[in-house]
């Protein structure tokens, strides 16, 4: 492990840095993986995720995995984000963040390396909707899977399994729109929560991001003690992950309010792969995808399992058959 990744690089791989762009023009950054002393054109898979993470985390986690096992996998920073380009920066698009997966396809589908025709995606947490959005309209995109699914404009615009009221939502849309007017005013844009939660009066209560510290109160929360764990610890840190340092812009819900991901999703006519853990927070998410998408779509359930522990347990996620998946499905 480096001070940069939070891993260590297989030694059957190698890892370049590499830039491309999306349609809007804007540069992504992303590191190719690629399995050493390899002959003839073989399958690739975009990798993104986790929604506020860099590639040097998990996606680079489960690129250089897949990598060992015979992919070229491409790691990259949403638009945005990391060493991406576009400005403001830490804001979020659910169509941008789609169309970044596209632009992947474009960059690897350039590579003499590549078979143009057995390109798939990989996708963790909260860019696992833009993946499959992507894909549903993407016919080159011959395949998805995702860990620890999440659906953000759901999570976003509905709240923890749907729990917002009417009345909740227009709350949120009210303080959006008063923060709007404060940036206008303030020359800048601020930060705030993505995911909006209420104080005990009711009324939206502002963070900025994961806390240094878990309050006392809060330590018997499963899902914030995991996420601190992996982003706010030696385990997960790095210094570009909005999750680690920072929050996003208080405005960024707004979009997802304005635009549902994983429509469609019937119209899938290509497999899928949905892993959850067993324990996870998020697992109603891949189960709901998995039950609209039918047929074509498999869902891995993994013991004794949480959302966070799908990030960079090894000996948890399982890459076995994952690959086994995506040799089908790309042969």
């Amino acid at each position: 492990m480096t001070n940069t990744y939070t891993f260590d690089l297989h030694d059957k791989v190698t890892r370049t840095s590499v830039r491309f762009k999306n349609r809007y023009g804007i540069e992504l950054a992303g590191d190719l993986y690629q399995p050493k002393n390899t002959i003839g054109k073989l399958a690739a898979l975009p990798v993104s995720g986790a929604f506020g993470a860099v590639k040097e985390q998990t996606s680079g986690f489960y690129a250089n995995e897949l990598a060992s096992r015979g992919f070229v996998a491409l790691a990259f920073d949403n638009a945005f984000t990391g060493q991406s380009g576009g400005e403001v920066r830490n804001v979020a698009s659910p169509d941008i963040f789609t169309e970044d997966y596209s632009a992947a396809v474009d960059f690897l589908g350039s590579l003499d390396i590549v078979d143009r025709n057995r390109i798939g995606v990989m996708a963790i947490c909260g860019l696992s909707g833009m993946a499959i959005t992507a894909a549903i309209n993407d016919k080159r995109i011959k395949a998805v899977a995702t860990a620890s699914m999440y659906d953000m404009s759901r999570s976003i615009s509905k709240g923890y399994a749907d729990n917002y009221s009417l009345a909740d939502r227009n709350k949120i849309r009210d303080y959006l729109a008063a923060q709007r007017w404060a940036d206008v005013d303030a020359g800048n844009f601020a930060t705030g929560p993505h995911e909006i939660t209420f104080d005990e009066n009711g009324d939206v209560l502002v963070t900025q991001g994961l806390p240094e510290i878990i309050p006392d109160f809060l330590k018997d929360n499963p899902v914030l003690t995991a996420f601190h764990h992996y982003y706010k610890t030696e385990r997960g840190y790095h210094k570009r992950s909005v999750n680690s340092t920072g929050a996003w812009t208080a405005t960024t819900p707004q979009a997802f309010f304005n635009f549902p991901l994983v429509t469609n999703v019937e119209e899938m006519d290509r497999p899928m792969l949905l892993i959850a853990g067993e324990n996870a927070h998020s697992r109603y998410y891949s189960e709901d995808v998995a039950k609209a998408a039918g047929d074509i779509a498999e869902l891995v359930i993994v013991p004794n399992a949480d959302h966070v522990d799908l990030y960079d347990k090894v000996e948890k996620i399982p890459f076995d058959q994952l690959v086994s998946f995506f040799n089908q499905a790309l042969s």
